[in-house]
């Protein structure tokens, strides 16, 4: 882990004065947008891609780190219905929270996100599985849809996330597990059973975040029909591809939000940033497939 960049998340209800401060103590991290101000920053933050603001390749403390900015009410907003998966997507795997206010509001989000992650996952997995099965649906729900993981990201990311956080991602999850009625938990053996009648698969299909089911909606049911939301998830939790239309609606969201990010990020880190971060990812994804052949 010491030579893997830190990744760090600010959510702030303030970005303009934010910006305006982290300019004058840390006017280096910022790339040649810094000479637009902090008002057409948090603009660019705001309005493309993923909400989010991301310096890179910053040195701190003898480490490398990256942080991203986010405005609280863009964070809850993707936390409770997942408008663009980006960091509604990272706080599914395990992170470490090193300040949190007393936000009512947002602790109700966190909570939301990952009941939310629980049961996606639970909608693409067989009636049968385990709960490593579970957590690897879970981490990779961010990764569908992701070109980053068809270019620059080793491809047993995921697993490798999972493998080596399972008590961590048991405590984010244990509770809701044992509270939740679409699934008969058993800790001891590891195991799921999973409600996959057509009634449980509807009221999983019903608990969805809002823009999970617009996509759901936008992939079934054909132009000029107009029909609502709930005959549609009605019809999804009936049909045998089920998983599949839920996964399709996921890459949706997330391949949209990627591209946009991705594409705000070369202006954010700046060219020479941009290709040595994405040279790093390049040799990180050759030497993960290297060690797989081997």
């Amino acid at each position: 882990m010491g030579n893997n960049m830190l990744d760090f998340v600010f959510a702030v209800d303030d970005p303009v004065t934010w910006h305006t401060m982290n300019l004058m103590q840390n006017r280096k991290h910022y790339s040649f947008l810094k000479y637009l101000g902090p008002r057409q920053i948090s603009n660019l933050q705001g309005n493309h891609g993923a909400g989010v603001y991301y310096n890179t390749l910053v040195p701190c403390d003898g480490r490398v780190i990256k942080y991203g900015v986010i405005s609280t009410d863009a964070l809850i907003e993707d936390l409770h219905h997942w408008k663009t998966l980006y960091v509604a997507g990272r706080l599914h795997k395990p992170v470490k929270i090193l300040v949190q206010d007393e936000s009512v509001r947002l602790c109700a989000a966190l909570g939301s996100n990952l009941k939310s992650a629980v049961t996606a996952a639970f909608l693409m997995l067989p009636e049968s599985c385990s709960i490593e099965d579970l957590f690897v649906q879970i981490a990779g729900l961010s990764y569908s849809g992701d070109f980053r993981m068809l270019i620059g990201e080793d491809k047993a990311k995921v697993l490798n996330i999972v493998k080596s956080n399972m008590p961590h991602f048991h405590n984010l999850y244990g509770s809701i597990l044992q509270e939740c009625s679409q699934v008969v938990y058993k800790p001891q053996q590891g195991k799921l059973e999973v409600d996959k009648s057509p009634e449980g698969q509807f009221t999983q299909l019903m608990g969805l975040p809002r823009n999970l089911q617009q996509e759901i909606t936008r992939l079934v049911d054909p132009p000029g029909k107009n029909r609502d939301v709930e005959e549609i998830l009605l019809q999804v939790a009936q049909d045998p591809d089920c998983g599949l239309v839920i996964q399709q609606g996921i890459s949706s969201i997330v391949k949209s939000s990627s591209l946009t990010q991705s594409a705000k990020g070369i202006m954010t880190a700046g060219m020479l940033k941009t290709v040595s971060y994405s040279f790093k990812k390049l040799m990180k994804m050759w030497k993960g497939s290297r060690r797989k052949s081997s």
